[in-house]
């Protein structure tokens, strides 16, 4: 029995339910545990695994990747874009929230397989490039480094990316990491269209060395990501970790997919975290 659902599995063709999605990661959310394509609205659908984001923007005239997991994550995410119907050969760019391993530790491997174009901005291009992550990370020494990319396009913030019909627009949000990039664009289905924004990381994570509090100018910058990120038109929010904006219950119906305030608050949030751990550090 266990054969044949393997086998349907692999034989099945477009994006999965939900329910099969919710199955397939039933007690798992590892950065690097497959799961099956969902469509998110319009052109937007999920390659990621159960734990990870990865976010395949679509046109008739090839697509752009953000994010890729993990390096061990690459092949499922290819196998969920071909399960799409769509050729590897036709993703055109690449892009990331963050240089760290479980979000572009698959870069390399899907850059190999798809031609595609990896773009990075110049806070994040030594780190795609080598696999080693910048000496000021709050994370620095945390992860093994990952296989480097060969970057092929330098975003500036606020200026568009456009392929064909797609227009997304990098924003630096620098604070979960110096390279952190959060993402806006606009999809329809039919007349309806949405703001999407793919906000980055807003966490305080760090290897336990680490003070946020001996580091007053980065974290006036992270401040001021967290502000940027709340004030962006935002109908639709997803973010790189699918827990941190409820995206699986919301694309099952048990919260709603639009919600035109959740940039806002997940930036309420990310600041009250913030807080809290520069006045744990500090009491320390």
């Amino acid at each position: 029995m266990f054969g044949s659902l393997v086998a349907a599995a692999l034989a099945a063709v477009g994006p999965a339910s939900i329910a099969e999605h919710q199955a397939a990661c039933a007690g798992k959310d590892g950065w690097s545990d497959p799961a099956p394509p969902v469509k998110i609205y319009g052109n937007v659908y999920n390659v990621g695994t159960c734990g990870i984001v990865s976010l395949l923007i679509t046109s008739d005239r090839g697509h752009i990747l953000l994010d890729a997991a993990t390096a061990e994550a690459a092949p499922s995410i290819a196998a969920n874009i071909e399960r799409l119907g769509f050729k590897l050969s036709d993703v055109k760019l690449i892009g990331g929230t963050h240089e760290h391993l479980d979000h572009v530790g698959g870069v390399a491997e899907l850059q190999r397989r798809t031609g595609a174009t990896v773009m990075a901005l110049p806070s994040a291009f030594v780190a795609f490039e080598t696999g080693v992550v910048d000496k000021d990370d709050p994370q620095v020494g945390l992860h093994e480094p990952f296989p480097g990319s060969k970057v092929g396009m330098m975003l500036v913030s606020g200026f568009p990316v456009y392929h064909r019909s797609l227009r997304l627009t990098p924003l630096a949000t620098p604070g979960h990491a110096p390279g952190s990039t959060s993402w806006s664009w606009r999809s329809c289905e039919g007349k309806t269209c949405l703001n999407f924004v793919y906000a980055d990381s807003l966490t305080a994570v760090s290897a336990d060395t680490y003070r946020f509090s001996d580091h007053r100018r980065y974290v006036g910058t992270f401040r001021d990501s967290i502000r940027k990120v709340g004030r962006l038109p935002c109908d639709v929010l997803i973010t790189p970790h699918p827990g941190a904006s409820n995206l699986y219950d919301r694309l099952a119906g048990k919260a709603p997919l639009v919600d035109r305030s959740a940039c806002r608050a997940y930036a309420e949030r990310a600041t009250a975290a913030l807080s809290q751990r520069l006045a744990k550090e500090q009491g320390q």
